[in-house]
């Protein structure tokens, strides 16, 4: 079951999380055409300056499959790129699992 990573309507953050049992570390900040993410797990650096993109898989379009499961933008109310002001409301970071990646 996918899990929602808390996210504030603001332009640049950082989460610990811990996802599966891999402790996470992620920012999460706009520039000016995109949000992007950096995720570092157990102190391993993993995504770095990565555009997220609605409903397309961050770890997936990045190659890297060393991760357990996957991390995917969600818009609730169409089908637009994700935006700040809207994180935690209109947009949706996602950790999807294993399972539901496989």
């Amino acid at each position: 079951m996918s899990t929602q990573i808390p996210l504030q309507p603001v332009a640049s953050q950082r989460i610990a999380i811990v996802l599966a049992g891999q402790n996470c570390q992620l920012s999460v900040y706009a520039k000016t055409d995109s949000m992007y993410v950096d995720l570092t797990v157990n102190d391993v650096p993993v995504l770095r300056t990565h555009a997220g993109r609605n409903r397309i898989r961050l770890l997936l379009a990045a190659g890297y499959f060393g991760f357990a499961g996957d991390l995917v933008f969600v818009d609730t109310q169409g089908d637009e790129q994700p935006q700040f002001t809207g994180l935690g409301t209109r947009w949706f970071l996602l950790y999807l699992t294993a399972a539901e990646v496989a």
